[in-house]
């Protein structure tokens, strides 16, 4: 081992015998009492040195024995200690990757802060390279999701899309502009491939995935009709909840920004529940949106650049935090924001105790339900 105290946390003496590690509320941690020479050691945790050597630099600081490996646990059962070493082989084969690595260098930061056992950062950093992620849609939000989580170290992100690409699909994060008039789904996987901070993973197909490549990890729905985002068709969603495969829906409808559900399906809450919920409260909803889905949209969507980020980026948080093994927020709830004021509240999304989907009861739900909280387990 060699330890490292985690270099994302600020620290600071709060007094002469006590030392905050952290700023925020949310990561910050007191540690005391701590003499001069216990202090002293807390500098030497750096990484750069093994248990040996470090009881050895004890030694000269006057610690007794036994006194660094104490400090060493005490630190690392408040979630303060990292290994350098740890990890796991694949975590070793991200490390002798240094370009790769230099450019995911503050998301390994952030990752240690929210993984607070040793290698934890790194074990989790590794395991975003195994995943595949599908991001169905590469207008302005859909393209910079799949921009993000390239960048982010998701080792296959693939984008599918019709049509080519407009003036108004053009995004700082996406697509650029000159890729007005080329294939959308082109341009928004050569977006992916620019984005990624190493050599990105071979697109698969089927018979590669056949020969045993991972399946898909997580698909994130990003219509660039933001109506089929905010009401999503269930018939689109089928073949994903038959299936087993997590999905998450995120765009734009008229000004107003949409990130979730995250459907876990057979666990929470998925688009047939939400349409049929939806019409319990509202006889005149299945008509509208009838009329919605069939008619011709007139003119270009109303998604301007500034939310249009701002929801791909919440939504690309809440795909990464579950893929690091998290529920985020957005399972069984949808978080919405409309212009101007932008103001994000957090909407409840319940499972339909008719849907077939099973999340809402029944033998079948009830299996989701356990597996739901066995993942909930595991993240907690």
């Amino acid at each position: 081992m060699h330890p490292r105290v985690k270099p994302a946390l600020r620290r600071a003496w709060r007094d002469r015998q006590s030392v905050q590690f952290g700023v925020t509320s949310a990561h910050a941690v007191l540690v005391g009492p701590v003499d001069t020479a216990t202090g002293s050691m807390i500098e030497l945790l750096d990484g750069t040195r093994g248990m040996p050597l470090l009881r050895t630099e004890g030694r000269a600081l006057g610690l007794p024995d036994g006194q660094v490996d104490t400090l060493v646990a005490r630190l690392t059962a408040a979630g303060l200690i990292d290994d350098v070493t740890a990890g796991g082989p694949d975590a070793d084969a991200l490390r002798e990757r240094a370009g790769e690595l230099d450019r995911l260098r503050p998301d390994l930061a952030s990752l240690t802060v929210v993984h607070p056992e040793p290698g934890g950062g790194a074990r989790q950093l590794a395991a975003r390279r195994a995943a595949r992620v599908q991001v169905r849609g590469a207008g302005r939000v859909g393209a910079t999701v799949a921009s993000l989580l390239s960048a982010s170290g998701v080792g296959r992100v693939d984008v599918l899309d019709g049509g080519c690409v407009e003036p108004w699909d053009v995004a700082p994060g996406g697509v650029p502009a000159e890729s007005v008039g080329t294939r959308r789904d082109s341009a928004a996987r050569q977006a992916v491939r620019r984005a990624a901070p190493g050599r990105p993973l071979r697109e698969g197909s089927r018979a590669a995935e056949s020969a045993g490549e991972p399946g898909l990890s997580l698909v994130v729905v990003t219509p660039r009709d933001g109506l089929d985002a905010y009401a999503p068709d269930p018939a689109s969603a089928g073949t994903w909840v038959r299936s087993g495969i997590p999905h998450l829906y995120a765009g734009v409808v008229e000004a107003t920004g949409v990130v979730g559900p995250l459907v876990l399906p057979g666990g929470s809450a998925c688009a047939g529940c939400m349409e049929r919920a939806r019409a319990e409260l509202d006889p005149g909803w299945p008509r509208m949106l009838a009329q919605w889905r069939s008619g011709r949209r007139a003119g270009v969507p109303a998604c301007d650049i500034a939310l249009a980020t701002a929801v791909a980026a919440l939504a690309t948080a809440h795909a990464l935090s579950f893929l690091d093994g998290e529920l985020p927020s957005t399972t069984g709830a949808r978080w919405e924001a409309a212009l101007p004021l932008l103001d994000w509240r957090s909407q409840p999304v319940a499972a339909h105790r008719e849907c077939g989907c099973g999340a809402g009861g029944g033998r079948e739900g009830d299996t989701a339900s356990r597996d739901l909280k066995a993942q909930d387990t595991m993240a907690g």
